[in-house]
C-alpha cells in the first residue's frame, strides 16, 4: 500500500512513493519572497565589490590574490542565485527572476539563456543519462577505449580530483557556453547571441576598469589583470566544476544507458549527493549542497533548502545518500570513479578493475503516470542528444 502521508516515514522494505508524492512533502517549503533574495543579490554584490577592491589595491602580492581567490568565491554565490532565478523559484515574479539571473550571471561570464535551457531541461530532465546529461559524465570501457591518446590522457587529468576548474573552463564554457557552435547546443536562438554579447560587454568594462586602476595607482597591469580578472575567474570554475562533480558522482551514484532503467530507478533521488560541511560552509554556498532537494523540486528556493532536505531524509530514512565532506572521501572518489560500466552497473579504474558494488536495484514509484521529467524518445533508449547546452 502506498504511503501518502506527509508524516510518516516511508521504511525502507515499503514501496518507493511517486515523485508526486515525494514532491507534495516539499509544498510548505516552495514559498518564495522578493525581499529577502534581492538582500541577499546587494550583499554578496558589496562583498564582491570589497573583494575586488582588495585585489587591486592591497599592496601585498599575497594579499591581492587571497582577495583575488575571495572574489571568485563570492562569485560562486552570486551565481548560485542566478541559479535559482532561473528555475524561477528565487522569486515569485518570472520576468524579474529573468533580470535578476542575468545581473548575477555577469560576474561568471555565464550567459542567462544558454544555461537556463541546458540546465533546467537537459541535466534536470535526464540526470545521470548516458548520452543525453552529459557534465561529469564517465565513459564507459569500451568508449575510453575509442578515445584518442589525447583525450583518453585529457579524461586522466579531468578525474584526477585536481582539475575541475579546467574540466568546467574547457568542456562547459568554451565549448557550450561562450558563442558555443551548432554541433554542442543544437538549434540556435538569438537570444543565446544577445547573452553571450551581455557577457562579453561586461568582461571587456571589467578588464577596461582595472587596467584604468593600475595606470591610476602606478601598479604593473599585468599584476591587476591577474589577481583582479585572471584569479578570480579561475577560482571560480574550479568551485563550479567541483560542485557539480561531487552534487552526483560517488561510488554509490549510479549512471543509466536504459531510459526505461533509469525511469525506474527514481533518479531525482537516487542520482544525487547531500554533501554535508562543519562550520557553516553549506550556509555559505547558499545551501546548494542540500542537493537532493532541489531535484525533487525546482521550485524550492534556495533559502528553504536545509528544511526541505531535513524532510527528505525524514521522510525517506536510508534512501538519500547523504555524505560529509572531507577530502579524504574527495580523492577516494576521483580514485575510484573513472570509467562506468552500464553492463554490470559499476564503477572501474582506467584498467577496467571494479572500484564499487554494483548498483542495487530501486523499485519503481509505486504510482504510474508521471515521469521523473522531461519524456520523449522510444522507451529503452536514452534520447539523442541533439542539444548538448549546459546543465
Amino acid at each position: 500500500m502506498v504511503n501518502n502521508d506527509s508524516q510518516t516515514p516511508v521504511r525502507a522494505d515499503e514501496p518507493f512513493p511517486h515523485r508526486k508524492v515525494i514532491r507534495a512533502w516539499l509544498v510548505p517549503f516552495a514559498t518564495r519572497e522578493i525581499v529577502r533574495p534581492i538582500l541577499l543579490l546587494v550583499l554578496d554584490y558589496l562583498l564582491l565589490f570589497a573583494a575586488f577592491a582588495g585585489a587591486l589595491l592591497i599592496p601585498s602580492t599575497v594579499g591581492k590574490i587571497v582577495c583575488g581567490m575571495a572574489a571568485g568565491f563570492i562569485t560562486g554565490r552570486l551565481f548560485i542565485i542566478g541559479h535559482d532565478a532561473c528555475h524561477q523559484s528565487l522569486t515569485p515574479d518570472r520576468r524579474l527572476n529573468r533580470w535578476l539571473g542575468r545581473i548575477v550571471f555577469l560576474p561568471s561570464l555565464t550567459p542567462y539563456s544558454l544555461w537556463e535551457v541546458g540546465h533546467n531541461v537537459v541535466h534536470h530532465g535526464y540526470t545521470n543519462l548516458k548520452g543525453f546529461d552529459f557534465v561529469w559524465a564517465p565513459h564507459t570501457p569500451a568508449e575510453f577505449a575509442a578515445l584518442s591518446p589525447a583525450r583518453r590522457w585529457l579524461d586522466r587529468v579531468y578525474r584526477s580530483g585536481w582539475a575541475p576548474g579546467l574540466y568546467y573552463l574547457v568542456e562547459i564554457w568554451w565549448l557550450r557556453m561562450y558563442f558555443p557552435t551548432r554541433g554542442y547546443i543544437g538549434a540556435s536562438r538569438p537570444v543565446f547571441r544577445r547573452d553571450c554579447l551581455l557577457v562579453t560587454g561586461f568582461a571587456a568594462v571589467w578588464i577596461a576598469a582595472v587596467v584604468g586602476v593600475a595606470i591610476e595607482t602606478q601598479q604593473p597591469v599585468a599584476l591587476l589583470l591577474a589577481t583582479g580578472v585572471f584569479v578570480p575567474f579561475l577560482f571560480w570554475c574550479s568551485m563550479i566544476g567541483f560542485v557539480v562533480y561531487v552534487h552526483h558522482t560517488d561510488p554509490r551514484i549510479a549512471w543509466h544507458a536504459n531510459r526505461a532503467e533509469w525511469s525506474n530507478a527514481a533518479p531525482f533521488v537516487s542520482t544525487t549527493l547531500h554533501l554535508t560541511f562543519p562550520l557553516g560552509i553549506g550556509g555559505l554556498l547558499h545551501h546548494i549542497m542540500e542537493h537532493t532537494a532541489h531535484h525533487v523540486d525546482m521550485s524550492v528556493p534556495l533559502y528553504r533548502l536545509k528544511p526541505a532536505q531535513a524532510k527528505l531524509e525524514d521522510m525517506l530514512p536510508g534512501r538519500i545518500v547523504v555524505q560529509r565532506f572531507s577530502w579524504r572521501w574527495y580523492f577516494d572518489t576521483a580514485r575510484r570513479c573513472k570509467l562506468y560500466d552500464t553492463d554490470r552497473k559499476l564503477w572501474t579504474d582506467y584498467l577496467g578493475n571494479r572500484t564499487s558494488e554494483a548498483a542495487s536495484e530501486v523499485p519503481p514509484p509505486a504510482l504510474a503516470g508521471e515521469r521523473p521529467a522531461a519524456d520523449s524518445g522510444p522507451a529503452g533508449k536514452a534520447p539523442a542528444a541533439t542539444a548538448q547546452a549546459v546543465p
